[in-house]
């Protein structure tokens, strides 16, 4: 009797300390219509999340296909005489800014978002500088480096000054990211006492190369005036392509994404635009506050945290974008789109 009791506790004490119950994952029925972006969007999910839990290679999805919106769940219950306390850990690590460098790039290197590093180091925009210090949260994922020269640890920091005069569109930040210098030392060298500057003025740059010789710089040609007939040429390239399907990753008139659309209707009419994202575009433009037709209008926290949409501004408080699953006119006043706005941007383009 003693025997049966020992093994009918045992049991029960095994089972309590090792038992398990599993969550399915959420799923949703296609509807005629429906891109994977239309329903992460609607399931506060991402494209890529939809792709890797549902085992898909591409974005073509079909009519009463069932797509899991949520990754299953397991939880194991524990004994009762043992508790088990989990808590939320991130580190906190300090990152210098490089060249090129975006708070957005900067937030997908840590796991973290745009917003967090902005309220870590009270920063009230998103300006910022090569050899800048960052409080950064989270752990930091491998990633790709940023390309460098390595440079002999001999080789003498070299200074030298030379001029440069602002053209349309220019700020102090750009002009300092081209120069390798900082906003700060723009203002000491030219005993400015505001960040604003003029079209025309000549400012001195005391340009910093670590191998004795001095920065390559390009000069922008900035978006031309709304009365230009490139802008025009740009416009019309760009509802001559309205209906055309949303496609991921698509730069050409088959399918579009949003930056594929950019890309593709810009070099159309004639500016020498790269095939980047969102974040690369934001990066090769400088912030407006009064837009003209042509400028692009960025968007954040849709899919993904930080920039992450973006569309050209076609008066009457307007844009066209590859958004949703065609390529359509929107207006800023839109619920979701006008909640989603970061700003108006013009694209430094070049020659």
């Amino acid at each position: 009797m003693r025997k049966i009791f020992f093994t009918l506790f045992a049991a029960t004490a095994l089972s309590m300390a090792i038992g398990t119950s599993s969550t399915e994952a959420s799923t949703y029925t296609v509807k005629p219509g429906d891109t994977l972006w239309k329903i992460a969007t609607s399931n506060n999910t991402s494209v890529n999340q939809l792709l890797q839990w549902n085992n898909l290679s591409s974005n073509s999805i079909f009519p009463n296909q069932s797509i899991k919106v949520s990754a299953a769940s397991t939880t194991v219950a524990t004994s009762p005489k043992t508790t088990v306390s989990t808590t939320s850990v991130s580190s906190t690590n300090t990152y210098t800014v490089k060249s090129g460098d975006t708070l957005s790039h900067i937030a997908r290197l840590h796991s973290t978002s745009v917003s967090s590093i902005q309220q870590l180091n009270k920063l009230s925009g998103s300006n910022i500088f090569p050899n800048q210090k960052l409080v950064v949260s989270g752990k930091a994922v491998t990633s790709a480096p940023t390309p460098t020269i390595k440079v002999p640890a001999t080789a003498p920091t070299v200074s030298s000054t030379s001029t440069y005069r602002v053209v349309s569109g220019d700020t102090l930040t750009n002009i300092a990211k081209r120069y390798n210098t900082s906003v700060s030392q723009l203002m000491s060298s030219n005993s400015l006492k505001s960040s604003s500057i003029r079209v025309g003025q000549v400012l001195k740059v005391d340009v910093k190369s670590a191998t004795g010789s001095l920065v390559p710089v390009s000069n922008p040609v900035v978006t031309p005036p709304v009365n230009s007939g490139a802008i025009s040429t740009l416009i019309a390239s760009a509802n001559s392509f309205l209906g055309t399907p949303y496609k991921w990753g698509g730069s050409a008139p088959g399918g579009f994404d949003c930056s594929g659309y950019i890309y593709y209707v810009y070099n159309q009419a004639g500016f020498k635009v790269p095939r980047t994202n969102t974040t690369g575009f934001y990066a090769l433009s400088s912030p407006v506050s009064s837009p003209e037709i042509g400028d692009l209008v960025f968007f954040k926290n849709t899919y993904r945290p930080g920039i992450s949409h973006m569309g050209i501004f076609i008066g009457n408080n307007s844009f066209i974008h590859a958004g949703g699953d065609r390529v359509q006119i929107t207006s800023l006043n839109d619920k979701y789109w006008g909640s989603k706005f970061d700003s108006y941007q013009r694209l430094n383009v070049m020659k």
